[in-house]
């Protein structure tokens, strides 16, 4: 939830303007991976495939797509 102290801050921000400068060198989306750009591919799976993704995730404290980027790579050496 968001308090009123918070929204005030924003309401204060806004307010009082932003730095268009700053706002750009943050970049924008996620940082890549690699020299070119990513796809991102839509694949389905069962409960049970989908548990033990998540099951390898958390033992590696890895996201779920990482965990799969690395059964692939596995897989295809």
């Amino acid at each position: 939830m968001v308090s009123e102290e918070q929204i005030q801050q924003w309401a204060d921000e806004a307010e009082t303007g932003y730095d268009v400068e700053e706002m750009k060198r943050r970049g924008r989306g996620r940082p890549g991976r690699g020299a070119e750009p990513m796809q991102v591919v839509a694949v389905r799976l069962t409960a049970e495939e989908l548990a033990a993704v998540d099951a390898i995730a958390e033992r590696e404290h890895i996201s779920r797509s990482e965990a799969i980027r690395r059964a692939l790579a596995g897989s295809a050496a």
